[in-house]
């Protein structure tokens, strides 16, 4: 899923939740001071999102959620497959050309 998809559905569940357009809503808007979400507010649009996107949110996460854009771009993150650890250094393979 990409960057944009992820906005454009968060954008769109909080234009659900507001009942307003999606086009008025922006990236760095603050979900209290910008959009009026008080800590239920913000609780129940977070639990919605956790619908939407099949994930948990851990309570501890809460406190960095507080702009649309922090939003989304937490849940790519956690969207993300996970990165495979390397063996070590200068273990890296190489492709072999054909010569």
């Amino acid at each position: 899923m990409t960057d944009r998809v992820v906005m454009e559905k968060i954008i769109a569940a909080l234009a659900e939740y507001l009942r307003r357009d999606p086009l008025t809503i922006q990236e760095n808007y603050h979900l209290r001071d910008d959009l009026g979400l008080d800590s239920m507010a913000v609780i129940e649009l977070l639990y919605k999102i956790e619908e939407n996107f099949n994930i948990q949110i851990p309570d501890e996460d809460l406190v960095g959620l507080t702009t649309v854009g922090s939003v989304a771009e937490y849940v790519q993150h956690r969207l993300a497959p996970a990165k495979p650890v390397a063996s070590g250094p200068g273990k890296a393979k190489t492709k072999k050309s054909k010569g």
